[in-house]
């Protein structure tokens, strides 16, 4: 079998093989299992060199909270610059040398294919999302929609196909709705499946009957949430024809989940900014960055690597590490700084919301399946540089290894040696300091969350009407709920997944229900403008 198509061991029919990627799947899980159990161990037997390690390690944390604190304010200055930037303009004024791309004579000449994976949602949401690709202000003669519903979803969730033809279809170059056969032979039900499904239709039906050049199309891979700013296209094709071998690289946006963020609990709010802000972070680091959630990639480079992967759950990042594979190590990741707006979680109860967001955190943390995917891939790939080999083999375990065990070692651990040390140690200077040095450490570690805090609120849509003024101050407040949010939305199911992994449970793909109120969403201007562009439009022009 072809090992860049791999979703898991038993897929392989050579026994050394099997047996080493069964190594790689069980290596995230044993290695932050063994970490935890080793720390309590030690916190008995050596109780000592366990309160240094734990100071060491608090010491650790703070320095890295500061490191990307940096990341964090620099990505968000350079993302309200984009922000302000008249994309359109820049685009036109473009000299055709500058373009990497030789191919093309003019940006007009640049399509793009949105692909809009649906399986239950609304059709509120659907609206909303095609709402904001009208008021997109690229040429719509040069966007090709593709709405990939899902057989599964049953007849009623697929009723609406008339009535979007009807009223969308004739907004854009083309508007094609597809219908994803349920219990294909070697698929997982989700949004892989049917992304690759529709992408592949829109080529069958539309790019090859017209004989557009593959490299003259961005494929972009929506949540069918995603609301894009007016701007959106324009920079996305911007970066296109700049960025040096555009063909071999994703483009990843920040998203933004604040479509209903008003509606969404506390400790939803806090998880939904801290992921914002983990990707802009993420976005200051474009060498470690890797493709999450709704993005982009050229259509060529796509075709050649097979589209997205049908079998496994996490192909928004799984297309990065396919293209490193393939292209020989000759992949990356371009930022683009700059927002598209999703849906933060929210169900109807508080308690279903909680399990929600459990089962989403859940799901993004079994993206663990990449690391023995792309481990498997270097050691099979002997042409990629051994360097870049080793970079993300360390980046990423570190990665992986730290989601399910830092918090649990900072918030739960470190008074393990207090608790197992026995008397003897309890009468040490060591240990009557260690709480107050360890809490200090916290404390420090901790300020930075005023910044996020602000950031936070800047971030936020209008207020609705029906929401009182003191909920600006909750929206500053709820962030003293990171620390729980840190280790129950955080670590544990980041060490769940893992353990997952390790025993061979593997998920099933987990489709987020999406919800928001009663309210005209097509008409609501939290939702159907892009609220956060035009408040920092104006932050950056002096006006807010």
């Amino acid at each position: 079998m072809d090992y860049t198509k791999l979703s898991k061991y038993s897929d392989l029919s050579d026994r050394k093989e099997r047996f080493l990627y069964r190594f790689f799947e069980i290596l995230p899980g044993g290695l932050a299992w063994g970490t935890l159990v080793l720390i309590i161990i030690g916190s008995f037997l050596v109780p000592v060199w366990m309160a240094i390690f734990i100071i060491i390690f608090d010491i650790y944390w703070l320095i890295k909270t500061v490191y990307l604190s940096f990341h964090l304010n620099h990505s968000f200055r350079k993302m309200r610059k984009n922000i302000s930037t008249d994309w359109l303009k820049k685009l036109s004024e473009l000299p055709t040398q500058d373009y990497q791309l030789k191919t093309v004579k003019s940006w007009q000449d640049i399509y793009h294919l949105i692909i809009l994976p649906r399986y239950k949602e609304s059709i509120e949401i659907v609206t909303a999302t095609l709402e904001g690709l009208i008021r997109s202000d690229y040429p719509k003669n040069k966007m090709i929609v593709v709405l990939g519903q899902e057989e599964r979803a049953g007849q009623q969730a697929n009723s609406i196909k008339d009535y979007l033809e009807k009223e969308y279809g004739h907004h854009f170059f083309k508007f094609l709705i597809t219908e994803h056969p349920a219990d294909l032979a070697g698929e997982l039900a989700g949004k892989g499946s049917n992304a690759s499904f529709a992408a592949e239709q829109a080529k069958a039906q539309i790019i090859d009957r017209l004989s557009i050049p593959y490299s003259n199309i961005i494929v972009s891979n929506f949540d069918v949430d995603t609301v894009v700013p007016s701007h959106f296209f324009s920079c996305l094709t911007w970066h296109y024809l700049t960025t040096p071998d555009p063909l071999h690289a994703s483009y990843q946006p920040v998203p933004f989940f604040v479509n209903n963020i008003w509606e969404a609990p506390a400790f939803a709010r806090v998880f939904a900014f801290s992921t914002t802000f983990w990707q802009m972070i993420q976005q200051a680091r474009p060498e470690q960055l890797v493709t999450f959630s709704s993005q982009s990639i050229s259509f060529k480079a796509l075709v050649e690597v097979g589209f997205w992967q049908r079998n496994m759950v996490s192909e928004d990042s799984r297309i990065f590490w396919q293209c490193l594979l393939h292209y020989d190590g000759n992949w990356r990741t371009v930022p683009l700084h700059y927002p598209v707006y999703m849906d933060a979680n929210v169900a109807p109860t508080f308690w279903q919301t909680l399990k929600n967001q459990y089962k989403q955190i859940l799901r993004w943390h079994f993206g663990a399946e990449n690391n023995p995917y792309f481990m498997f891939g270097f050691w099979k790939n002997k042409k990629i540089p051994g360097s870049l080999k080793r970079y993300f083999i360390w980046t990423m375990g570190e990665k992986t290894h730290s989601s399910a065990t830092n918090a649990l070692i900072i918030f739960l651990l470190g008074w393990l040696p207090l608790l197992m040390g026995g008397s003897a140690f309890n009468q040490t200077v060591l240990s009557l300091n260690l709480p107050h040095f360890t809490r200090n450490i916290m404390l420090l570690a901790m300020l930075g969350l005023i910044s996020s805090a602000a950031i936070s609120v800047i971030f936020l849509p209008p207020r609705p009407p029906n929401y009182g003024r003191f909920k600006w101050v909750w929206m500053f407040l709820q962030w003293i709920l990171f620390p729980i949010n840190f280790i129950f939305f955080g670590a544990v199911p980041a060490l769940d997944a893992q353990t997952r992994l390790m025993l061979g449970k593997y998920l099933g793909f987990w489709v987020t229900p999406k919800v928001r109120s009663n309210r005209s969403i097509e008409k609501d201007p939290a939702i159907s403008y892009s609220p956060v562009t035009e408040h920092l439009e104006n932050k950056e022009n002096g006006n807010g």
